[in-house]
């Protein structure tokens, strides 16, 4: 079983598509830290994130960080609490994989060895194994708040396309 420690985003941004229910299919457990736990059932995140966070799948899986976990701090590189957190809990786990989305923190799990996906690589992933429609789900991505470089679905969609052999969503 691969370790994999979760950031905000892509789990807000999978609540919000209605598409969470098979994250444990593609990671079995995931990993997340107390600060990112808070992040989702803070006042500001949706409602429905916030509901999904307060009864939590038993696959989810909240770890504190401990006092002696390699810290990087909040604001240092620009990172938040959350995806600092994110950071040292991977670091003591020894993490398989991160699910982070900001480009910060990308940069320094990546600078500390560590593989990242985001939630668009994430969702790329589900339509391989045949969970998503991939072009659906993107244009579903779309009518939220989620932010990244304009390029950056052409590229991915683009990218599963070729492996997919498909212009359809589902491959099976």
């Amino acid at each position: 079983m691969a370790t994999v420690i979760a950031d905000t985003g892509p789990l807000r941004y999978l609540v919000l598509l209605g598409e969470i229910e098979w994250l444990p299919r593609l990671f079995e457990t995931v990993f997340v830290p107390e600060a990112v736990r808070d992040d989702l059932s803070h006042m500001g995140a949706p409602a429905v994130v916030r509901r999904w966070i307060a009864t939590p799948p038993p696959w989810l899986v909240v770890r504190p960080v401990t006092a002696d976990a390699p810290l990087v701090g909040p604001g240092a590189s620009g990172l938040d609490e959350g995806e600092a957190e994110a950071l040292a809990l991977a670091a003591t786990l020894r993490a398989d994989l991160i699910l982070m989305d900001d480009r910060a923190g990308v940069a320094a799990a990546r600078a500390e060895g560590f593989p990242v996906t985001g939630t668009l690589g994430i969702l790329a992933r589900a339509a391989r194994r045949g969970f998503v429609d991939l072009p659906a789900v993107f244009a579903r991505l779309k009518q939220t708040d989620f932010r990244c470089r304009p390029a950056l679905m052409d590229e991915v969609l683009a990218r599963y396309v070729a492996e997919s052999g498909t212009t359809h969503g589902r491959d099976r």
